[in-house]
């Protein structure tokens, strides 16, 4: 086996790998490769080059780059004479983390905030409807309890968001030295 095809499918296993848990992250198995491919290539590829060494539609390709580009991974880089965009990997995989963790986990905190915020606010007006039985307002409460709890518990996690967005968290849990 040639020293080039050795390089070659390690690579592959390192681009697969990188697919399958960005997978688990809820990024498409082709951005996690299209990622791959960009952390190996030694220079800014364009989504032709991309298209090529990766197989996939050109439609594909876009949606994927888009998704990298949205999540702070992947960025566009100009280069003097060239007409079509060029794309590289964010570097800093720790800068990654952090925008990938704050955009995602601030989306679901908002969306879940609001609604049990109004949920909070349906449910002490259940309670004070004359009108409403003793034992709905009971479970009322209860719920009440719950969701006060959750909405503590996103506070906490707005918290830990911050202390990314902060780098603060750096503090307590270094970056390993290169």
């Amino acid at each position: 086996m040639k020293d080039n095809d050795i390089l070659k499918r390690t690579r592959m296993m390192v681009i697969d790998a990188l697919a399958q848990n960005m997978n688990l992250y809820g990024i498409t198995p082709s951005a996690g490769r299209l990622y791959g491919l960009l952390f190996f290539s030694n220079k800014p590829l364009t989504l032709d080059e991309m298209k090529e060494e990766l197989g996939m539609s050109k439609t594909s390709m876009s949606v994927s780059v888009r998704c990298l580009l949205d999540l702070n991974m992947v960025e566009k880089v100009w280069i003097k004479g060239e007409r079509k965009d060029l794309y590289i990997i964010k570097e800093d995989w720790y800068q990654c983390f952090f925008d990938y963790f704050t955009i995602k986990w601030r989306t679901a905190i908002t969306m879940n905030s609001s609604t049990m915020e109004k949920s909070l606010t349906k449910l002490q007006e259940l309670i004070d409807d004359p009108k409403t039985s003793e034992e709905t307002r009971e479970n009322a409460l209860i719920d009440i309890k719950k969701l006060e709890e959750r909405l503590n518990y996103y506070d906490w996690q707005n918290s830990l968001i911050d202390s990314f967005e902060t780098k603060e968290i750096l503090n307590f849990i270094k970056k390993k030295k290169d």
